[in-house]
């Protein structure tokens, strides 16, 4: 086959489908979760971020069938293979290390070498293992000799606590090549690492997006932050002039208290989130006085009460802003009933998030608890009308959704098919009702953490045992089909709809794809992958894993194909070939 190596190097990138993997930016609070049913057939949430591992996961599995086809596919096929380096087992590390040790020592040029290619690495997992006989040290060196092969590297992902490793691999990103690359970072480190969070960042100028979680060393309860030692770290004034997003986490406020007098004029996304009522909050009003005049997105998830209208006071530009309607807020009621969020109404802001709510809708674990000890719940749930009640158009002028972001609010949810509507369920029915109406009223969305209607939930798939009229209903049905047939006319009495007479680009390119195929078809002669070549599109779309609809896959084949229809069919014969290896696998 004498495809051309640059339209191979185009398919196996559709093939791939990685570009949702290269966004520098990282998932935020407002990213939409997804329903899917678990090996025992229930029902479940896929966080954004669990659904980007399994798009890696599927990508890689159509670029190992792809260099498996042949040494010429394998060759070029090294650059996709490359380019994402996903890890859920640490020992995979060291076999890596030795991969990029020999390919560096054989190239020669720096463009030869395998670590050229590689874009994104990413360790959901790093631990010692006693099967493998690896320890930390053997992880840490791999990894930082990994980073060393890779100068090309824009994401950096460890989302897996890094203990005393996190020193050394800071290190290596802020000193080899990869430090003018990179582009976002991920760590969970220790709270006695702020220091060397600092020092990293300082050498790394490029970084447009960063999470940070600070957790407290194993073992201890309450860990005490008043006096961190930070060294000559303290009071260093940083410039992270393309810095777009800030995520923290944990035990962060010396960070944040630090990152106050930086300099961050392009940080537009800002999130705080503790998970642990002891965790000493920082000093937000003061750190937004200087970044957040042009903040679009405000994430507050503390389980401790902020000063709200204060801080919306302080961001004027806010688009999209999240807290936790749980909070108990010190500043007095509103005669309505309603606390007091703001100020002044805020003209900005569009979508309001609401974490917690776990104590609402009067189901799941939160339910039990207050079943035994009600005083607290009450007043949580106290909390939450008051809140909501003031997410109105007076105060928000702009606001067009609310979203309830808590994931285990709607586990609950569908496991008690809805709020509890009991006379002892704490009023879950009559709230979610009352909500409702008063968000529908207004012309507000009111949304879960999927992006659908809060109340709308997934539906379990009938039981055919489950059936009253058993087996006699096939019979019955049988016989009442033809009935249905002459009603069906009546029943689904549907005008469709002409189709435009101007077609746009999109239809455009895919009628000159399919005349260009036809001609292709009528000129040459009957080839030996005849029986084969009408699988070809099918092929592509079975290699696709966790790929685009159908209809982009179309546009990138019908731009291509305009280019190339003197091709002798090579690209139908590649995603066949490609399809078969599949199904061999």
């Amino acid at each position: 086959m004498d495809l051309p190596a640059e339209i191979l190097t185009q398919i196996f990138d559709l093939a791939a489908d990685e570009d949702v993997i290269f966004q520098y930016g990282l998932p935020t609070v407002m990213a939409e979760s997804a329903w899917f049913k678990t090996a025992k057939n229930d029902w479940s949430l896929r966080s954004p971020s669990d659904a980007l591992n399994l798009i890696q996961r599927r990508s890689y599995a159509t670029k190992k069938v792809i260099m498996s086809i042949c040494k010429r596919w394998r060759l070029l096929g090294s650059e996709f293979f490359f380019r994402c380096l996903f890890f859920n087992d640490p020992s995979r590390l060291l076999a890596l290390c030795a991969i990029l040790d020999s390919s560096a020592s054989s190239a020669t040029t720096a463009t030869a070498s395998l670590g050229w290619w590689t874009r994104r690495i990413q360790l959901t997992r790093c631990y010692a293992s006693a099967a493998t006989k690896t320890t930390l040290l053997d992880l840490e060196n791999a990894l930082v000799s990994i980073i060393r092969h890779c100068p090309n590297l824009e994401i950096f992902i460890v989302d897996w606590p890094m203990g005393e490793s996190f020193g050394p691999i800071a290190d290596a990103l802020a000193t080899y090549p990869c430090r003018r690359s990179l582009r976002t970072v991920h760590w969970r480190v220790g709270v006695d690492s702020v220091a060397k969070v600092i020092w990293a960042l300082d050498c790394l100028p490029y970084v447009v997006a960063l999470h940070v979680e600070f957790e407290a060393p194993p073992g201890t309860k309450d860990y005490d932050l008043s006096t961190p030692l930070l060294g000559s770290a303290s009071g260093l004034r940083l410039s992270l002039r393309r810095l777009q997003q800030l995520s923290l986490g944990g035990y962060a406020q010396e960070f944040i208290d630090q990152a106050t007098s930086w300099s961050l004029p392009s940080l537009r996304s800002f999130s705080l989130t503790t998970s642990t009522t002891g965790t000493p909050l920082p000093d937000i009003p003061l750190f937004l006085t200087y970044h957040g005049p042009n903040l679009l997105i405000l994430d507050l998830n503390t389980l401790s009460a902020l000063d709200l209208p204060t801080i919306l006071d302080l961001c004027p530009s806010l688009d999209t802003f999240t807290f936790n309607p749980d909070w108990r807020l010190r500043r007095p009621a509103e005669l309505d009933g309603s606390s007091h969020l703001v100020n002044r109404p805020h003209p900005g802001i569009t979508t309001i998030g609401l974490h917690g709510l776990l104590y609402a809708f009067g189901v799941g674990y939160a339910a039990e608890y207050a079943s035994a000890d009600p005083l607290p719940a009450q007043i949580i749930r106290r909390s939450n009308d008051m809140n909501v009640s003031a997410l109105t158009l007076h105060n928000f002028p702009s606001l067009k959704r609310v979203r309830a972001l808590g994931r285990g609010m709607l586990l609950d949810l569908n496991e008690a098919d809805g709020p509890n509507s009991a006379e002892d369920g704490g009023g879950g029915f009559d709230r979610w009702s009352r909500w409702w109406g008063m968000f529908v009223n207004a012309g507000v969305r009111l949304e879960d953490c999927t992006g659908a209607f809060l109340g709308v939930l997934p539906e379990n798939e009938r039981d055919e045992s489950d059936s009253e009229e058993g087996e006699d209903s096939e019979e019955e049905e049988d016989s009442e089909e033809e009935e249905d047939s002459d009603e069906e006319d009546d029943e689904w009495n549907i005008e469709i709809p002409p189709m435009p007479e101007e077609p746009n680009d999109r239809t455009t390119e895919l009628r000159q794809l399919l005349e260009e195929c036809r001609a292709m078809s009528e000129g040459r002669e009957e080839s030996m992958f005849g029986p084969m070549m009408g699988m070809g599109m099918g092929g592509m779309g079975m290699m696709g894993m966790g790929m685009g609809p159908m209809g982009m896959m179309g546009m990138g084949m019908g731009g291509m194909g305009m280019g190339m229809s003197n091709a002798n069919g090579g690209i139908d014969v590649a995603l066949a070939t490609m399809r078969i290896a599949a199904g061999r696998r």
